[in-house]
């Protein structure tokens, strides 16, 4: 499992929101969280949890922070992460200057490029 950086409790709205549209968007990879539509399911249920929890004053800012976190490690690759908080396309380019550019790896920068209109940072 990738580490990724922590999600800052001032950060929280932002994260919900920009996770919330990629989550709903048909385009963005998101959508189909690795695993398939039941995962898709049970990730975009989890991230409602946590964001009904944070909004109805149920949890503390810090309590979902860090849960959002755990979301994020669980049901994001690296390169979503990286992408999400404006750092760019990380593994995209590492793919680019290890082997050459075909179909199949065109579809995943497709993707990124999609998620990118919902990054946070």
């Amino acid at each position: 499992m990738a580490v990724y950086g922590g999600i800052q409790a001032h950060e929280l709205e932002r994260w919900l929101n920009a996770l919330t549209n990629a989550a709903y968007d048909r385009r963005c990879p998101l959508s189909k969280v690795h695993g398939g539509n039941a995962r898709a399911r049970t990730a975009r249920q989890d991230l409602l949890y946590l964001a009904h929890g944070f909004r109805g004053g149920e949890r503390s800012r810090e309590a979902v922070a860090d849960a959002l976190g755990r979301w994020c490690q669980r049901y994001l690759t690296e390169g979503e992460w990286y992408v999400l908080v404006g750092g760019g396309h990380k593994s995209s380019v590492r793919s680019r200057t290890a082997t050459p550019v075909n179909t199949t790896q065109k579809e995943p920068d497709q993707a990124l490029e999609i998620l990118m209109q919902h990054r946070v940072g």
